[in-house]
């Protein structure tokens, strides 16, 4: 199987910035895409930045220009930079890759264990 490990989350206050990093592990054969989401309390999970690995990378309209997802292939790690941060950018923040664990199979999903930032003065 595959494991994510998250890291990065924190307490910053307005207008700072964060980095997120998500490192993918296990037998995998190749990854299709890596993405970030985010949930706050009362609200649907919602797609942050995506990184395919046969595309380009894309942003939720609330977060352009502010936030840069990054992939180091080598590592199987995805990065989510985070500056200008606003107090409505406050969430968990989970990674989620998706994978082919051998050649002929078909894709599976997997998610982070989710990392908390905290956007407050």
């Amino acid at each position: 199987q595959v494991q994510l490990v998250e890291s990065g989350g924190g307490l910053v206050q307005p207008g700072g910035s964060l980095r997120l990093s998500c490192a993918a592990s296990g037998r995998i054969f190749s990854i299709i895409d890596m993405r970030w989401y985010r949930q706050s309390p009362g609200k649907q999970r919602e797609l942050v930045a995506a990184a395919p690995t046969a595309g380009s990378t894309n942003y939720a309209d609330s977060v352009k220009g502010r936030f840069t997802i990054s992939r180091d292939n080598a590592k199987n790690t995805v990065y989510l930079q985070m500056d200008s941060l606003k107090p409505e950018d406050t969430a968990v923040y989970y990674c989620y890759v998706l994978v082919r664990l051998r050649k002929s199979d078909l894709n599976n999903a997997y998610w982070g264990q989710g990392t908390q930032v905290t956007v407050s003065s």
